[in-house]
């Protein structure tokens, strides 16, 4: 596959555009008089149900129609679980992204196995999960999407005559352990109605990295050459395209984790025909999505490194009767909905961990605050619940877990971190034993790494 270079200033590639066919003239009325046709262009949330011709046409559309373009989320350009250097880059959406419904792990006492985070997505399956309300469907750190609908309101003199719209989406995927990540395009429910340019309108997709850090990073692209400006027609009839980018290793922060984060620019833009004029949005940017590669000595294939998106996901416990990691499980879910009852007492206590506004960040290099979070977790098991709590097979349970930042002694070394804002409880010693098995294949399958440029939550099922 051909190759382009570009740095991350997104220098432009070369131009694959098809020929579109434009009118020379403006019609004319039928006074003579050339007519006022102007296109205006409204960009939405994806999926949105924008008003009729008729209500256009009515009055009491278009009022609508720049309501929703205003909405909040349309606005916010990043997923609200964005993390690292990214997630300061612009706002972020206000909901969280929509997900696929938790998974439970596998396997018995002793051998149980966190599921494989999911590295495909179909557009089918990016569109029921944006479906009119969500502005990002993060199925896990490796296949993510977003999208937005377009909105043309055609116009003549002032009046509308016609209307068209088409949906988007970009499709965020990586791989089994690689460092190119894979943007999938697909435009769909191309439509139009009443007098329109539709026909000879072209649709310009173009893609950048918007920012890098650090800076000067240089990215590899394969797939479909951007910008390229398809007709209108061409997209309704095959709407698919492809891209890639990967960022070779050794060009990162400069510590041994070589991290590399980005921002991944979409933009499109309406070529409406000479006749028309131009109004509106013209286009947009709608979204842009958080890309990251890392070589952490501490993560799988450490030798090259990986690609994922960045983005929090939560780590999944189940309280079932049988789950392997119950007691775990169960512990912090009353941590979560009644920490007055858990022990040590604190009048303030609310753990982190419960919602991606709130995650625990994970503590790999710093082995001596690991293990002061252990000890400090186990004297208060001794002090709460006896000497003996662990005569029946029983080990002391911690949570926040000591291998995160916010474990027992993070207001030792945090100002800004509760004291004693962590819960201890005796579970039995294989649940706990499961339940660290599992946290440790979280951290290496979604390449968690120490410190605040990542994080996670929990979410506790039945």
């Amino acid at each position: 596959m051909k190759r382009f270079l570009r740095n991350a200033r997104g220098c432009t590639m070369a131009l694959a555009a098809s020929a579109l066919m434009w009118p020379l003239a403006a019609p004319a009325s039928a006074h003579g008089a050339p007519l006022d046709q102007r296109v205006d262009t409204y960009v939405l949330p994806y999926g949105a149900h924008a008003p009729s011709l008729a209500e256009l046409r009515s009055g009491q559309g278009l009022a609508r129609l720049r309501a929703l373009a205003d909405d909040g989320d349309t606005q916010a350009r990043l997923a609200k679980e964005t993390v690292g250097p990214a997630a300061s880059f612009a706002p972020r959406a206000r909901r969280e992204s929509a997900r696929p419904a938790p998974t439970k792990s596998e396997g018995v006492a002793g051998a149980v196995s966190l599921p494989d985070p999911p590295r495909t997505m179909t557009a089918a399956e990016c569109v029921a999960g944006l479906g009119t309300t969500n502005k990002f469907f993060v199925k896990s750190r490796y296949a993510a999407c977003s999208g937005a609908t377009f909105n043309q309101t055609w116009l003549q003199n002032g009046k509308p005559v016609g209307e068209s719209h088409f949906n988007v989406v970009v499709i965020a995927t990586v791989p089994s352990i690689s460092r190119e990540i894979q943007l999938t395009y697909q435009f769909t429910d191309m439509l139009s109605t009443g007098q329109t340019g539709i026909t000879t309108t072209g649709i310009q997709t173009s893609a950048a990295i918007a920012k890098s850090w650090p800076a000067g990073v240089q990215y590899s692209w394969g797939g479909t050459q951007l910008p390229v400006t398809k007709p209108w027609v061409a997209l309704r009839s095959n709407g698919t395209f492809s891209q890639t980018v990967d960022a070779s290793a050794g060009q990162g922060n400069g510590g041994s984790v070589d991290l590399i984060s980005a921002i991944y620019q979409p933009s499109f833009k309406i070529k409406p025909p000479m006749a028309w004029k131009l109004g509106g949005a013209t286009g947009g940017e709608p979204f842009w999505l958080a890309l990251r590669w890392d070589k952490a000595p501490y993560l799988p294939n450490s030798a090259t490194g990986a690609a994922s998106l960045a983005y929090q996901t939560p780590l999944v416990y189940s309280t079932a009767d049988g789950a392997p990691e119950r007691g775990v499980a169960r512990h912090i879910e009353k941590a979560f909905t009644n920490p007055g009852s858990t022990v040590p007492p604190s009048a303030t206590k609310k753990v982190p961990g419960q919602n991606p506004g709130d995650p625990l960040t994970r503590l790999y290099t710093d082995s001596k605050r690991r293990e002061e979070n252990r000890r400090r977790s186990v004297y208060n098991c001794t002090k709460y619940f006896g000497d003996d709590y662990a005569k029946n097979g029983d080990q002391c349970d911690e949570y926040p877990f000591a291998s995160t930042y916010q474990g027992a002694v993070g207001a030792d070394y945090d100002p800004h971190q509760l004291r004693d804002n962590f819960s201890v409880m005796p579970v039995p010693g294989d649940q706990n034993r499961d339940a660290g098995i599992l946290l440790g294949q979280f951290y290496d399958k979604n390449r968690v790494l120490d410190g605040p440029d990542d994080g996670f939550w929990m979410e506790i099922i039945h």
